[in-house]
């Protein structure tokens, strides 16, 4: 039976409640966050301190981003120390050590990228679908809770989701068990009921998985993942198949 055939509600339906992460999995975090590097790379004229490749600027700024991330995930290291670290690191790699610019461009980071709002082909149409068929929609995730609504607002996204529990609100971070049992308990979800749908196999999936509740791997990327999702898809429209 297609989706087109299938009742808008059924109440005996294996899931629910649809957890979503927000970066990397429906909010394009690799695409708005360039976008951000390349308007402060030209308002800070790092051309003239000695950065002629901002391909290369973006490459090392990723690389360092998603270590400090790892670490800020695995709770070695807190938010402030990634906001300015991951500027004041990739800096470094052009033999610019320059704390204030690194802070002041960490600041002015997280300012212009929820302003950002490019997101994942078919990102409307799903929550539309998912909408429709009256699933109770939430977001989890380890951002910073006013760059994270910020993102929601602007990206037009604020209106599909019930709840959003982020780090910061939990006082925990994907993969702990404590920051599904803390959105369990505030949208009044069972968690037999409830499945995470994420594209971090070690935050997202791992995270479901110590919650004790299903998963969707929303592998954009094709990556080869070393944990098992229930589902995996490479494209949002494939929900489609799972709900």
């Amino acid at each position: 039976m297609s989706h087109l055939q299938q009742p808008l509600f059924n109440p005996n339906r294996k899931y629910q409640h649809l957890f979503f992460d927000l970066d990397h999995t429906i909010w394009d975090f690799e695409m708005n966050s360039k976008a951000t590097l390349a308007e402060l790379y030209d308002t800070h004229q790092l051309g003239e301190k000695g950065i002629d490749d901002f391909e290369l600027f973006f490459e090392r700024y990723n690389e360092h981003n998603n270590r400090l991330w790892d670490k800020y995930h695995k709770g070695f290291i807190k938010q402030d120390e990634l906001k300015w670290k991951r500027m004041w690191l990739t800096l470094l790699d052009f033999k610019i050590a320059d704390e204030p610019l690194s802070r002041e461009m960490g600041q002015a980071f997280l300012t212009i990228l929820p302003t950002k709002t490019n997101l994942f082909p078919y990102t409307f149409e799903i929550l539309d679908y998912l909408t429709e068929r009256q699933y109770d929609l939430h977001l989890i995730t380890n951002g910073f809770e006013a760059t994270q609504r910020k993102k929601l607002v602007n990206s037009k996204l604020d209106g599909y989701f019930k709840e959003m529990i982020t780090s910061e609100t939990s006082n925990s971070l994907k993969p702990s068990k404590d920051i599904f049992d803390y959105a369990f308990t505030k949208t009044n979800a069972l968690p037999e009921k409830s499945i995470m749908i994420g594209d971090n196999l070690d935050a997202d999936i791992q995270g479901g998985i110590n919650a004790g509740i299903d998963t969707v791997f929303v592998n954009h990327i094709n990556a080869q993942p070393h944990i098992k999702a229930t589902y995996e898809i490479t494209h949002l429209k494939m929900l489609e198949d799972i709900f």
